[in-house]
């Protein structure tokens, strides 16, 4: 008969995955700075991938990060401030105002995902390539059905 896991507190399951994420975070963002991009910091990720490859309004971004549309405009202008996002007028809508990633803007998020993919490979050189596979397959069986969501910030802080 197999020896029982000692009892491990359900406080620390939550903290490990988010060190986990913040290991992995603080990695891409040291190599980003490597590469060109020093002032992008974690939130940013997250509001470059909510304006989108067609861009979007500061208040459909507020609402797509679960903040309000002044929370988004400060970031927005930080972002336009560091060459990441543009703001123009819609074509289709003149009363409207667009915020548009740059080109830098879009180098960020490409190499973001090539660094991802680096540290992933990283994670499977230390721990195995089924070994991680199994832990995407085992937190995708907990996770909601729609565990890819841009509201974190709005989440953290709301």
């Amino acid at each position: 008969m197999p020896t029982p896991e000692p009892q491990r507190p359900g406080f620390v399951l939550p903290l490990l995955l988010l060190a986990g994420f913040r290991a992995l975070i603080d990695d891409l963002h040291a190599e980003l700075a490597r590469q060109g991009h020093p002032e992008l910091r974690p939130l940013h990720g997250f509001v470059l991938q909510a304006v989108g490859a067609d861009g979007t309004t500061a208040s459909e971004l507020g609402h797509r990060l679960g903040v309000s549309k002044q929370a988004a405009g400060k970031t927005v202008d930080r972002l336009v401030t560091l060459g990441y996002l543009e703001r123009a007028d819609d074509s289709r809508d003149a009363r409207r105002k667009l915020v548009r990633l740059t080109p830098h803007g879009l180098d960020g998020l490409r190499r973001s995902a090539v660094i991802f993919d680096d540290l992933r490979q990283r994670w499977t050189e230390t721990l195995g390539a089924d070994r991680v596979a199994a832990i995407e397959d085992d937190l995708r069986a907990v996770a909601p059905a729609n565990w890819f969501r841009l509201d974190v910030p709005g989440w953290f802080t709301g």
